[in-house]
């Protein structure tokens, strides 16, 4: 019995035919194939984070009031414009890419590389913005207060604009110390310790009458969180648990935890991608340089990464619609 090696023939990767399946070569077969698999992948991801949503809609957080930062314009309310510039920086990445692939086909090595080191250098930013958003969600903005029920309550001032505890809170300069493995029970350890304690943020606000809280319900009316008057405040405070500072996978000062989590998870996932093609767009781009493709006669390793960054672009743009628009 003989077995069946398979070769190629007249040098073409595929063998069985005179013509290449949808007119694609293996490479670019695989590299679709990858990216089918991968889409499959992101809209299970973003399904999950929109039926959690559809359950939790009358208390997720406003992304409008989450992300508010922008670059060297402390304490300016600038909600989304940040998000929007780096979404500008992606696609316009995606163009340069587009750039790319037609002067290789061209077979112009010095606008090839041109291009490429326009889409690394976008590919960059983005990561750096990422992580610069990355760290203003970690850090807060304002601060809150998480009851017994693990409900998160914010507070606001005259206008209904949410304010910084450090606006409010009394110090009462007692000394607090972090409980780590070193102190107490083995392998317990407290979180960081917040800004201020429960009892520091409640005489703050008894001495602060203009000022008041407000929950995670959403009034359906004027699409904004339900103010709870002064009168009725205390009640709320008197279930205050612990002062919230930012926003981790356990607790989150904007509201619902789990939007955190599918923050994190989704937005980190993307970025990944977003670092690995900067990789391969890297070491595509130097072989570039040095002549590879020229050589070669073709540079279609520049057409497959152009398909997965092309993808990575497209996959953004459903992230920022579900996270930030919509």
């Amino acid at each position: 019995m003989e077995a069946t090696i398979a070769t190629e023939t007249n040098g073409q990767t595929w063998s069985g035919g005179n013509n290449k399946p949808l007119g694609a070569s293996y490479g670019k077969m695989m590299m679709w194939f990858f990216i089918l698999s991968d889409a499959l992948t992101f809209s299970a991801f973003l399904a999950a984070y929109g039926l959690t949503r559809f359950k939790f809609i009358e208390s997720w957080p406003i992304a409008d009031e989450v992300f508010t930062h922008f670059p060297f314009l402390h304490g300016v309310h600038a909600p989304m414009y940040y998000v929007a510039f780096m979404t500008f920086i992606l696609i316009f990445s995606s163009v340069t890419m587009v750039l790319a692939v037609d002067a290789g086909r061209q077979m112009k090595q010095k606008k090839v590389t041109f291009y490429m080191l326009l889409t690394i250098i976008g590919g960059l930013i983005f990561l750096g913005s990422q992580a610069w958003e990355w760290k203003n969600f970690i850090g807060g903005s304002y601060g809150a207060v998480q009851l017994n029920d693990g409900k998160i309550i914010q507070f606001v001032d005259a206008s209904g604009h949410q304010i910084e505890l450090e606006k409010f809170a009394i110090a009462s300069h007692s000394e607090r110390t972090q409980h780590t493995k070193d102190k107490g029970l083995w392998f317990v350890k407290e979180a960081a310790l917040p800004p201020f304690s429960v009892n520091e943020v409640i005489e703050g606000f008894k001495a602060n009458p203009d000022i008041t809280i407000r929950t995670e319900k959403i009034n359906a009316e004027t699409k904004t969180k339900t103010i709870i008057p002064r009168e009725e405040a205390m009640a709320y405070l008197n279930e205050a648990k612990v002062v919230v500072k930012g926003a981790n996978l356990k607790v989150n000062e904007y509201g619902k935890t789990l939007f955190a989590d599918f923050f994190f998870f989704i937005t980190g996932f993307h970025g990944f991608h977003v670092f690995t093609g900067v990789l391969i767009n890297i070491i595509i781009f130097f072989n570039v340089i040095i002549g590879t493709y020229q050589k070669r006669g073709h540079y279609e390793m520049v057409e497959k990464v152009g398909l997965y960054w092309h993808f990575v672009d497209l996959v953004w743009v459903f992230v920022f619609t579900f996270f930030y628009l919509v």
